[in-house]
């Protein structure tokens, strides 16, 4: 099988993942090529995140989620925090003033609440989290309308059909997105069912959809899909701009800006 680097590890990618397991032997005679060559690809792989090396091959780092794995909020919103609070910032400049815009529940759309604070952009926001709700409630120039719904423990998010019907009633701007995973193949996707209805809901809700995401969703899929990667305006990420996932979305025509590690400098591509 002759074929290029980035087409070989982009199959290898989706072996790993349907597979979870693969061994350097074996995609060396699929190949045609080297072990040697079969492991630079897995190397590159790994600095991605999609797989981890083991003793004679490869496994998936990132496989298919059941709904009871999803980590705990206070885990969310510590792990990549300093990450986050980029992401978010470059989110908040893209809002323009006397927007109406949705803010999704999640930690990541915690950290986009935060970074609109003293902004002044006179916005509309629309949410099912109590946490960005109370985040913006006292924010001047800023309306804060809740959704209403059945309270969610622990995310202290709005879930249900009271939430997903009170969303049908508004035409919004933006709809800022939190996920669990963006992938390639599968889109956009989420852990729990609830969750991923009403995010659903309020993307048929906004005329642009931003999807807000550290690199560690990249390549994930998780339980329940939300997105196809084509219904998608924009990305906003940390991850590298040749991540196969963000590839296949600037495929798709999905906008895609990635934030400069280390920095509050972003380049969309």
């Amino acid at each position: 099988m002759n074929v290029d680097a980035k087409t070989r590890r982009d199959r290898i990618e989706r072996r790993i993942r349907t597979e979870l397991e693969v061994g350097y032997a074996e995609l060396a005679a699929d190949f045609d090529v080297s072990e040697m060559t079969i492991r630079r690809d897995v190397e590159a792989l790994e600095t991605l995140g999609v797989v981890r090396r083991v003793v004679g091959g490869a496994i998936a780092t990132k496989g298919l989620k059941g709904p009871d794995t999803e980590p705990s909020f206070a885990t969310r919103v510590a792990d990549a925090a300093e990450e986050k609070r980029h992401i978010a910032d470059v989110v908040a400049d893209l809002l323009g003033r006397n927007e109406t815009v949705i803010l999704d529940s999640g930690s990541t759309a915690l950290a986009v609440a935060q970074s609109l604070r003293g902004r002044g952009l006179g916005l509309t926001v629309v949410t099912p989290s109590l946490l960005v709700a109370l985040e913006l409630v006292d924010e001047p120039e800023t309306t804060v309308v809740l959704t209403g719904g059945e309270l969610r423990p622990g995310e202290l998010s709005l879930i249900g059909p009271t939430t997903e019907d009170t969303l049908s009633h508004y035409n919004c701007d933006t709809y800022v997105m939190g996920v669990a995973g963006i992938d390639g193949d599968r889109g956009i996707s989420d852990y729990h069912q609830a969750e991923s209805r009403v995010k659903h809901a309020a993307s048929k809700r906004a005329d642009r959809v931003i999807v807000a995401a550290d690199k560690s969703k990249l390549g994930r899929v998780t339980f329940v899909s939300i997105a196809a990667l084509a219904e998608i305006d924009l990305i906003v990420t940390d991850g590298p701009v040749d991540h196969p996932s963000l590839v296949a979305a600037r495929g798709a025509g999905v906008d895609v800006v990635c934030v400069a590690q280390n920095s509050d400098r972003a380049e969309s591509r």
